[in-house]
C-alpha cells in the first residue's frame, strides 16, 4: 500500500453492514430484497472497490491538475479520463443501484448504495459530482416529472445516458434563495414556460460526458408573491427531446463562465444563462404547480445534504488512507526510548505518540462517520419499505432531525481529518508531490454546499428540534440512552458509557435552556449558539455509535466462535477507539455546552460590525 494511492477499508465496511447493521438479516425481511444474500453483497463491495482503486483514483490528481475546459460557446470539457470513468460506472449500473427495476436498476439497498457512493467520492471528490447530481435530480424527477416522461427522463439519467444539475443560487441572492429573479412566463402549451435568467455556482453545470443535460431551475411566474412561496421549479434540459428521447434543438440555456475555485477543480462549477441568446427564453417544464417549487426542490435538497455528509467522511477515509500508508513507510528520528541516542536506529513516525494520536482521532471519526451514514441509510431503507404508516413516520422524523447534522458535522469532521492527515505528512503533505493537499482544498467546499454548516444548524435548533413539539429530539434521547445501557453491561465499555451518558445529559439540558430562549423571545440569543449546538450534538452522536460499534466488537470478542488474530486486533481497536473517543473528543461537547448555557451574547453588542 502506498502514501499515494488511496485503498478503501473493506474491512470496516463489512463490519458496519454485516455486523454492526446485518444488512441481510434486516433488509431480507422486505419483499423488495428477499433475495439479497452476503455473498452477492460482498462481491459488489469487492467490485467496487476495484473499480474505486483502480479505475476512479487515477484521474484524481491528473483531473485536479488539468481541471476544466470552457470553449467560450457554451461548452465545459472535462478532465481527460473522466469519460473513461463515466462510461465504466454508467456501464455497470452503479448510479441506479438503489433505483427500482422499473427504471433499469439494481434494486439493491441505500445502505449499499452508501458504502459504493462513499467510495467512488473517496476516490475522486471532482468527478463523484457527475454522477451525484444526475442521481439526485433523477430522484426528484422520480416523483413530479410529467408522467408520460417520468420513466423516460429518469431512466436515461440513471442509466448515465443523460446528467442533472440543480439549479438554486443567483448572484446577490446565495443562500437566500427567495431573493431569486429569474422569470418562468407561461406559453400557451399547457405545462410549457419560457425561462429567463442567470444562475451561479451550479455544480456539474455542463459536461462531454452525455449527450443531454436535465437542468432543474427555480424561477418566478409572472404575479408569484415575494419570497420562496414565489418559487417555481422547471426541468430545462440541454437539448430539447420527444417521447422517445430523440435530441432536438438545443435549448437557450448556455454556460457563460466556469469558476475559478479552491479545489475540485475537475467539478465544472458554472454560471448558466437562460433566455439570452433568442427573443423566447429557454424552454422549461414545469414540476408540480406553480409555487411548490422549494417543497418539491427539498425533496433533491435534503439528499443531497446526507450526499454531502457522505462527502465529508469520503474526504475523511481517504486522508487517512494515504496518512496511515505514509507513517507506516516514512522512517524519520528515534523511538521514544532511545532519543538521547544518536546512533540509535530511525523508525516510522507510526512509532511516535503524537503521529498515532493524530492517526487515531482519524479513525475514530472516520469510522464512527461510516457507522452514523449508514445508519440513515438504513432509516431511509426501511422507511421506504415498512407498511406501517406510523413506523414509516417515526423512521423518516428521525432523519429529518438527524440531516441537519449528517451534512454539517461530518463536512466539517471530514475536513479536520483531511487537515490532521496532513499534519502526519508534516512538510511533504503541504506540496503536490502527495495527493492530501488536494484532498483539504476537496472537502472544504462541502461545509460550503446546500446550505452552510450555520444554515444547517439554525434549521436544526429552528425546525429540526421542535418537530411534533421536541418530541422526535425526546425520542433520539431515549433511543441514545438504550444504547448507553447496552454497552454499559461489558465492563471494559463502563467508563465510555458513562462519559456519553454525561455529554448526552449535557446536551438535553443545553437543547431546554435554548427552547427556553426562544419561548421568551429572545431569538437572537438562541441563534447566535446554533452552531455550537450542532456541534455539541453532533460529538454526541459520534460517541454513540463509538459506543455500538465498541459493543459489537466485545461482543464478537466474547463469543464462543474464535475469531482471527487479524479479526481480534480489529475488534479490539474499536473498544480502543470508544476510551479514545470518550477522554479526548467527546469532551468537547461538555465545554461547548457550558459555553451556551453561559449567556453570552457578546457577538450581538451592537458596538461591533458598525
Amino acid at each position: 500500500m502506498s502514501a499515494t494511492t488511496y485503498r478503501p477499508d473493506l474491512r470496516d465496511i463489512r463490519f458496519v453492514l454485516f455486523e454492526q447493521l446485518d444488512l441481510i438479516g434486516t433488509m431480507s425481511r422486505y419483499e423488495r430484497y428477499e433475495d439479497l444474500d452476503e455473498e452477492v453483497s460482498e462481491q459488489l463491495l469487492a467490485e467496487a472497490a476495484r473499480i474505486a482503486e483502480e479505475v476512479v483514483w487515477p484521474t484524481n490528481v491528473g483531473g485536479d491538475r488539468e481541471g476544466c475546459r470552457f470553449d467560450g460557446e457554451g461548452n465545459v470539457f472535462t478532465p481527460t479520463g473522466f469519460k473513461g470513468v463515466w462510461d465504466t460506472i454508467a456501464e455497470g449500473g452503479w448510479m441506479g443501484l438503489a433505483v427500482s427495476e422499473e427504471y433499469g436498476g439494481m434494486q439493491l439497498p441505500h445502505l449499499l448504495d452508501a458504502a459504493v457512493h462513499e467510495m467512488m467520492s473517496s476516490a475522486n471528490m471532482a468527478f463523484a459530482t457527475y454522477p451525484g447530481l444526475t442521481r439526485a435530480a433523477a430522484s426528484l424527477l422520480s416523483h413530479y416529472a410529467p408522467p408520460e416522461l417520468r420513466k423516460l427522463v429518469c431512466s436515461k439519467m440513471w442509466g448515465g445516458e443523460w446528467s442533472g444539475t440543480m439549479c438554486l443560487t443567483e448572484a446577490g441572492a446565495g443562500s437566500s434563495v427567495g431573493d431569486a429573479r429569474t422569470t418562468a412566463t407561461p406559453t400557451e402549451e399547457p405545462g410549457v414556460y419560457r425561462i429567463r435568467g442567470e444562475k451561479i455556482f451550479i455544480t456539474a453545470g455542463d459536461n462531454d460526458l452525455v449527450e443531454n443535460t436535465i437542468h432543474l431551475v427555480l424561477a418566478r411566474t409572472p404575479g408569484a408573491p415575494a419570497g420562496t412561496r414565489g418559487l417555481s421549479l422547471f426541468l430545462v434540459p440541454k437539448f430539447e427531446f420527444d417521447a422517445e428521447g430523440r435530441l432536438g434543438a438545443r435549448n437557450d440555456a448556455w454556460v457563460q463562465s466556469i469558476e475559478e475555485k479552491m479545489g475540485l477543480h475537475g467539478s465544472a462549477t458554472t454560471v448558466l444563462a437562460f433566455g439570452v441568446r433568442g427573443d423566447e427564453g429557454a424552454r422549461g417544464l414545469l414540476l408540480g404547480e406553480e409555487g411548490q417549487g422549494m417543497p418539491i426542490m427539498f425533496h433533491m435538497m435534503n439528499e443531497a445534504r446526507i450526499g454531502v455528509g457522505v462527502q465529508g467522511l469520503s474526504g475523511a477515509a481517504a486522508a487517512y488512507s494515504l496518512s496511515l500508508s505514509y507513517a507506516r513507510e516514512r522512517v524519520q528520528g528515534t523511538s521514544i526510548d532511545n532519543f538521547k541516542d544518536p546512533e540509535a536506529p530511525r523508525v516510522p513516525i507510526v512509532k511516535h505518540p503524537d503521529v498515532r494520536r493524530m492517526l487515531l482521532w482519524q479513525k475514530v471519526h472516520v469510522e464512527t462517520m461510516r457507522s452514523f451514514i449508514y445508519s440513515l441509510a438504513m432509516r431511509l431503507d426501511r422507511a421506504e419499505n415498512t407498511e406501517d404508516p406510523a413506523r414509516k413516520a417515526e423512521l423518516m422524523e428521525l432523519v429529518e432531525l438527524m440531516t441537519p447534522i449528517c451534512k454539517a458535522y461530518c463536512s466539517d469532521r471530514g475536513f479536520e481529518s483531511a487537515v490532521t492527515a496532513m499534519q502526519v505528512f508534516g512538510g511533504y503533505g503541504y506540496t503536490g508531490e502527495y495527493p492530501v493537499e488536494q484532498i483539504v482544498r476537496d472537502t472544504k467546499i462541502a461545509s460550503i454546499w446546500e446550505g452552510t454548516n450555520g444554515i444547517q444548524a439554525m434549521d436544526l435548533l429552528g425546525r429540526k428540534m421542535r418537530m411534533k413539539n421536541g418530541m422526535v429530539f425526546m425520542g433520539w434521547l431515549q433511543q441514545a440512552g438504550e444504547e448507553i445501557s447496552r454497552a454499559r453491561a461489558h465492563e471494559e465499555l463502563k467508563a465510555p458509557a458513562e462519559a456519553v451518558e454525561k455529554a448526552l445529559n449535557a446536551v438535553g439540558a443545553t437543547a431546554m435552556h435554548l427552547s427556553g430562549l426562544g419561548m421568551q423571545g429572545q431569538l437572537d440569543a438562541a441563534l447566535a449558539h446554533a452552531t455550537a449546538f450542532l456541534e455539541a450534538m453532533g460529538n454526541v452522536v459520534l460517541g454513540l455509535h463509538s459506543l455500538w460499534q465498541a459493543r459489537v466488537a466485545s461482543e464478537r470478542l466474547a463469543g464462543e466462535t474464535p475469531v482471527s488474530d487479524a479479526d481480534a486486533r480489529f475488534y479490539r481497536s474499536k473498544v480502543v477507539g470508544a476510551r479514545f473517543y470518550a477522554a479526548q473528543v467527546l469532551p468537547r461537547a461538555i465545554a461547548t455546552t457550558k459555553t451556551i448555557r453561559s449567556g453570552d451574547q457578546s457577538c450581538m453588542d451592537p458596538a461591533l460590525f458598525a
